[in-house]
């Protein structure tokens, strides 16, 4: 018998049960963790979990929160939202519940290795009508699936539900590192965008490059770095602490570390990198904002990442979401993502249909995308 609960740590669920459903996902029990002891404000952590036989043979995490409609808007709806807010500052701020993570690449729904592809549905069912109802008991009225990717719309169709409206998700740009060095990667390059790095590159002359398993004593540079970096941002919806960067090293051990930046003996940018015998993911740059782009950190950053998976012998680099148009230029590709999303109340619901497309747009011109 197929048996569900949502409970409000990772921990009441297990490392090898909630692994168990992942395969060694970068993403796993560990990185989980570390975020849910990170203090992220605002945000109520679940993971979802169904059973069978006393075993998790499918599992999500999920989280619940304050949401501003407004995070995702395009130029004409925030325009709309900021005349509105005039008259009423809580509008278009509705208490979300939505599957995934916001420090996760995808949605991150797992199954038990074996299970076959036509039970997914009936346990997919299964646990969003758990997680639907821990919203309903929550006073959620928005529920969202975040991030699920695009190759898997499939399976979220076989639930046959319609009240739930598809919109354009965060795609994730990846790099194949099939190139047996640096040179070959150049060679890959429009011949404009070739010269053009290696200008950008001469700015390693100035810059120190440092790699570390650990920030010990730079906790609070670090935090700033990331908190002018954000403010430089549209998209600004979880908020990070220091605790996020030192415990996710602390928690994947030699599946993370930090490059950090420096001029002279100041940090000028940090990036939280983690990796497996396959793939770089790089999961936060942050930079100041002078020195920076001054010192074309990103691009430096960026060689930096391409080579270090040429010293590890990793096969892809995962540069995750936005800045689509410089990663495309750099090579990259996109894999497409989606989000769904619906509301409690059936008028609020249709409404929301009809103002989807305010209230999302496509993030970037799927060229490329996979």
């Amino acid at each position: 018998m197929l048996e569900t609960r949502v409970v409000s740590s990772i921990h009441e669920v297990g490392r090898a049960a909630w692994d168990g459903c992942f395969a060694d996902r970068l993403e796993g029990f560990d990185y989980l963790a570390a975020v849910e002891a990170a203090g992220l404000p605002g945000f109520s952590w679940r993971y979802v979990v169904a059973e069978a036989g006393g075993k998790v043979v499918a599992a999500a995490p999920g989280f619940f929160t304050d949401y501003s409609l407004d995070t995702t808007l395009t130029e004409g709806g925030r325009r709309l939202v900021a005349a509105a807010r005039r008259l009423a500052p809580r509008a278009f701020t509705v208490r979300l519940a939505a599957l995934g993570s916001p420090c996760a690449e995808d949605v991150g729904l797992g199954f038990a290795p074996g299970i076959a592809a036509d039970r997914k549905p009936e346990l997919l069912r299964a646990l969003l009508t758990a997680f639907e109802a821990a919203a309903a008991r929550e006073g959620c009225g928005l529920l969202a699936i975040k991030d699920a990717p695009a190759a898997d719309r499939g399976l979220w169709a076989a639930l046959g539900s319609p009240s739930y409206q598809l919109a354009p998700g965060m795609p994730v740009a990846e790099l194949d590192i099939d190139f047996p060095d640096l040179e070959g990667y150049f060679a890959r390059l429009s011949a404009a965008t070739r010269k053009d790095l290696r200008r950008k590159l001469k700015a390693l002359d100035a810059v120190r490059v440092e790699v570390r398993s650990d920030i010990a004593g730079l906790e609070t540079r670090v935090l700033e770095l990331y908190q002018q970096t954000r403010a430089r941002s549209n998209l600004q919806f979880e908020e990070l602490t220091a605790a996020y960067f030192s415990g996710v090293l602390a928690a994947l051990a030699d599946r993370a570390f930090c490059v950090l930046y420096f001029v002279g003996d100041d940090l000028i940018g940090c990036n939280l990198l983690l990796q497996d015998d396959e793939v770089l993911l790089d999961k936060f740059f942050c930079m100041e904002g002078d020195r920076g782009p001054a010192h074309n950190l990103y691009f430096v950053s960026w060689i930096t990442n391409v080579r270090l998976c040429l010293e590890r012998g990793l096969r892809r680099y995962q540069s995750g979401q936005a800045g689509y148009a410089t990663k495309l230029r750099l090579g990259s590709r996109l894999r497409g993502a989606d989000m769904y999303f619906r509301h409690r109340r059936p008028l609020v619901n249709r409404a929301l249909k009809w103002a989807a497309p305010l209230l999302a747009e496509d993030p970037v011109p799927m060229r490329g995308a996979a």
